[in-house]
């Protein structure tokens, strides 16, 4: 068989593929609608939708990688959903900003995406069920949590029901063509601080601006000569501007986590974990307190973060801690744990149950 001959076959046999994927995902989309029918409600589980993802690529064979094929199971499932429940998010905007990276990430191209001014904007959208869903930055690996994000969990009636990690890869931005036109940089206060000794080497004398989000900084950037941005190829693409400079953030492996808020958290995938807030008495050993329940109860706890107790009503001085750990609030060892806390902390506040970020 000739090169030629061969490559025609195989051809061929890639075509009788995708007819047959083309049917499958069609059979999908069909038992997706009878299952809508059935439920009649909310039919978007975030549970189930780790669960399927994870055995997904737990069962690959390869050689696709596995977040391969949940990147593409994800896509799947979100053009399934929207036949039956188009759903409508809410981010941090405006359009070009990370956040809306992780929105889609998370939520994949089917729904419809609305950018927010703020992540107070974010939160009222979900409570006043303008939106199904919001998505908000809550840390990042390099300068820390988002303090804005805490605060209004802390006094929300708001749930998590997902999280999303979003690697971060900052690029300089700018309608210049060299780095020795660019007289401003504007990005971000945090992505200012993620790039500062890029900047420091490369652009040692230029001013720095803080502007509400790297997407606006793109924008500005768009609009004034001179001037550059720090931003995600996103916004290079959206204000068609020249990229001079990739990945220039400090840390190469730079994350944001991103959670979606909901009016509901989700259910047990097997996979999960619980956020939640709460506060000590004020007695000597207190705090210390605050971390028995977990260890007695064998519960693994990673994330232990203290913040002033804004909106609470209390005194100067008086803090919350913020606390993620392992498992979902229905497992028997997670919730003997919230049980006996409630017990020693003068205050809490489960802020939801959702599965851990698949990839």
């Amino acid at each position: 068989m000739s090169e030629k001959e061969e490559l025609s076959k195989l051809r061929e046999g890639i075509d009788r593929i995708d007819d047959e994927v083309l049917r499958l995902i069609n059979e999908r989309a069909q038992i997706a609608h009878r299952i809508g029918e059935i439920k009649q409600g909310n039919i978007y589980r975030p549970e189930r939708e780790a669960q399927v993802l994870r055995r997904l690529a737990d069962n690959n064979p390869g050689p696709l990688p596995a977040e391969a094929v949940q990147r593409i199971s994800r896509e799947i499932m979100s053009a399934c959903l929207a036949l039956e429940q188009p759903l409508k998010i809410a981010y941090l905007g405006p359009a070009g900003t990370y956040t809306e990276s992780a929105a889609q990430k998370h939520f994949v191209s089917a729904p419809g995406f609305n950018p927010l001014a703020s992540i107070d904007d974010v939160f009222r959208a979900v409570e006043a069920a303008n939106v199904d869903y919001g998505v908000i930055p809550v840390e990042n690996s390099t300068e820390g949590a988002v303090g804005r994000s805490l605060d209004l969990l802390l006094n929300a009636s708001l749930k998590i029901c997902g999280e999303v990690h979003l690697p971060i890869h900052h690029n300089l931005m700018t309608l210049a063509t060299s780095l020795s036109e660019v007289g401003k940089v504007y990005a971000h206060a945090q992505s200012l601080g993620q790039c500062h000794e890029w900047l420091n080497r490369y652009l040692p004398s230029v001013p720095r601006i803080a502007v509400a989000s790297n997407a606006e900084a793109a924008r500005m950037a768009a609009l004034e000569a001179g001037t550059a941005a720090i931003a995600g190829e996103s916004a290079a693409r959206l204000y068609a501007l020249n990229i001079l400079a990739s990945n220039i953030e400090d840390d190469a492996n730079n994350t944001t986590r991103f959670l979606i808020l909901a009016d509901h958290d989700a259910g047990p995938s097997g996979k999960d974990k619980t956020s939640l807030v709460c506060s000590a008495q004020n007695r000597p050993g207190a705090v210390h307190e605050l971390l028995t329940p977990f260890a007695s109860n064998n519960v693994s706890m990673t994330r232990f973060e203290s913040r002033p107790a804004r909106g609470m009503g209390g005194g100067k001085w008086e803090y919350v801690f913020y606390v993620d750990i392992e498992g979902h609030r229905e497992d028997a060892k997670v919730a003997a744990a919230l049980l006996e806390l409630g017990s020693k902390a003068s205050f809490v506040k489960v802020l939801g149950s959702y599965p851990v970020a698949p990839y």
